[in-house]
C-alpha cells in the first residue's frame, strides 16, 4: 500500500498509543486543527496565554509526543505551540510535498496564520530544525529567537550508517530493529530511564512507518547570513545522520549571532537540554 505507513493496523496502533500519551500532557492543553494548503495540521497548544510563542517542530519518524518531558519547563513563560509535521507519523496530514525550499515554509506561514502568531521564538530537531531554517532564511524579522537540536540542512547528510541499517530492518525482527536505530541514531548520552515509553514509542512508529526518501536540501551561505536573529545550535560531535561538524563550520562563519555547541560523545539523539534552552529563550523575555 501507499501512503506514510506500511499497513492501516500499524498506522491505527501508532494513532492509538500517540493519543494516550497526549493525554499525559503535563500542563492544561488545547488541541488545535489548522487548515492549510498542504491539508489539516494538528498543534498542542498551552501555556499562558498572552505571553510570548514559542513553536516547537519535532524530528522524522515522530510527532509531539517527543515534548512531553519539556514543554512543562517552556509553558511557564511561553504561549507553546507544538506542531505535528505534516507527512509523518503524528496526528497532521499524511500529505508530503517536495523537500525543496519554500514550499514548507509557507505552509509553517500558513500555521502561524491560523494560530493567530505574527512573530515566534522556534525550538525544533533534525528535520524539523530544517523546516525552521526554511521559514527563518524567508522571514527572519518573524522568528524571535531560534534554538535548533541536530538541524538538517547545514551540513552534509550521511548515508552510509542508513545504508547498513537496512538489512536490520528488513531482516533482523525486534532486535534488528532496536540495532538499526542505534546504528542510525549513534551514542546516547547514557542508558535510557527504566520507564522510557518514548523509547517503546519509537520502536512502534519504526514496525510500520515509511520514513521519507532522498536528500535534504543544503541552504546556501547567502540563505544562513539571513539568520540574524539569536541562534542556539546543539549536535552531537558522532552524530552519524549528519556531518555536525560542518554545520558548526557553516554556521560560524555565515550567522552572525549563532551559539554553537557540541557535544563531542553524544550522536543524533540529544540529552535533555530544557533548562539550556529555557534560560536562551528567555533572555529576550528577561
Amino acid at each position: 500500500m501507499g501512503g506514510i505507513h506500511t499497513s492501516p493496523e500499524g498506522a491505527r496502533a501508532v494513532e492509538r498509543r500517540y493519543r494516550e500519551l497526549l493525554e499525559r500532557w503535563p500542563v492544561p492543553y488545547e488541541h488545535v486543527r489548522v487548515p492549510t494548503g498542504h491539508g489539516e495540521t494538528f498543534v498542542v497548544v498551552c501555556g499562558p496565554a498572552g505571553a510570548p510563542p514559542l513553536l516547537l517542530l519535532h524530528g522524522s519518524g515522530t510527532n509531539s509526543a517527543m515534548w512531553l518531558a519539556d514543554v512543562a519547563t517552556w509553558a511557564r513563560r511561553f504561549r507553546v505551540h507544538a506542531v505535528d509535521l505534516i507527512g509523518e507519523p503524528g496526528l497532521s496530514a499524511p500529505s508530503r510535498p517536495p523537500l525543496e525550499p519554500g514550499l514548507y515554509a509557507g505552509w509553517l506561514a500558513e500555521v502561524l496564520a491560523g494560530l493567530g502568531v505574527e512573530r515566534v521564538s522556534i525550538a525544533a530537531v533534525s528535520l524539523g530544525g530544517w523546516m525552521a531554517l526554511d521559514f527563518a532564511t524567508r522571514w527572519p524579522g518573524r522568528v524571535e529567537r531560534l534554538a535548533l537540536m541536530c538541524p538538517s540542512g547545514v551540513g552534509r547528510q550521511r548515508w552510509l550508517p542508513l545504508l547498513g541499517a537496512l538489512p536490520l530492518l528488513v531482516f533482523g525482527g525486534e532486535r534488528g530493529r532496536r540495532r538499526a536505530m542505534r546504528l542510525v541514531l549513534g551514542p546516547a548520552a547514557g542508558p535510557p530511564p527504566p520507564d522510557d515509553d518514548f523509547a517503546e514509542f519509537a520502536l512502534l512508529i519504526h514496525r510500520s512507518f515509511r520514513p521519507r526518501r532522498g536528500k535534504l536540501p543544503i541552504f546556501p551561505d547567502a540563505a544562513l547570513g539571513r539568520l540574524t536573529m539569536p541562534l542556539l545550535m546543539i549536535a552531537g560531535g558522532r552524530d552519524r545522520m549528519l556531518d555536525s561538524y560542518g554545520t558548526r563550520r557553516r554556521l560560524l562563519r555565515a550567522a552572525p549571532n549563532a551559539d554553537v555547541r557540541l557535544l563531542p560523545g553524544t550522536g543524533h539523539l540529544l540529552p535533555a537540554h530544557t533548562r539550556e534552552i529555557m534560560d536562551f529563550l528567555e533572555t529576550a523575555h528577561a
